[in-house]
């Protein structure tokens, strides 16, 4: 067997409507289409890793952070996706507040945003 640390990964998200998904990662999120699976996936390269979309009559229960993006600038990457329709959420609690929409967490910036299916999808920038 292969070590598992030098393998692909891929990323599965449940969606209810996979027409509604693939429409805001293609057109919103820009990401590159692989395509269809025979098993009714439909993938998408992001640098090394996959994304596959599955169909899942009752979409997402999670209510924690199912993806992460990791960018260089993430002010210019929140401003470039707004620009493109992504609505970026923002949270004023007890140790977590964001600014712009990006929030500060130790060694990192971040800011959360909502695909149509109900994932939580995360922009972060290391800061060291």
């Amino acid at each position: 067997m292969e070590p598992l640390a030098s393998t692909s990964v891929t990323c599965m998200l449940p969606v209810k409507d996979l027409d509604r998904a693939r429409d805001f990662y293609e057109r919103r999120l820009g990401l590159e289409a692989v395509g269809a699976k025979p098993d009714g996936k439909f993938v998408y390269r992001c640098g090394g890793t996959e994304i596959a979309l599955f169909p899942k009559p009752d979409g997402t229960k999670a209510e924690h952070t199912a993806l992460s993006f990791r960018v260089a600038d993430i002010g210019a990457a929140v401003t470039a996706l707004a620009a493109r329709g992504v609505v970026f959420e923002d949270y004023d609690l007890p140790g977590l507040k964001t600014v712009g929409h990006v929030c500060v967490l130790g060694a990192e910036k971040a800011a959360w945003f909502v695909d149509p299916e109900g994932n939580i999808l995360c922009l972060h920038e290391d800061l060291a």
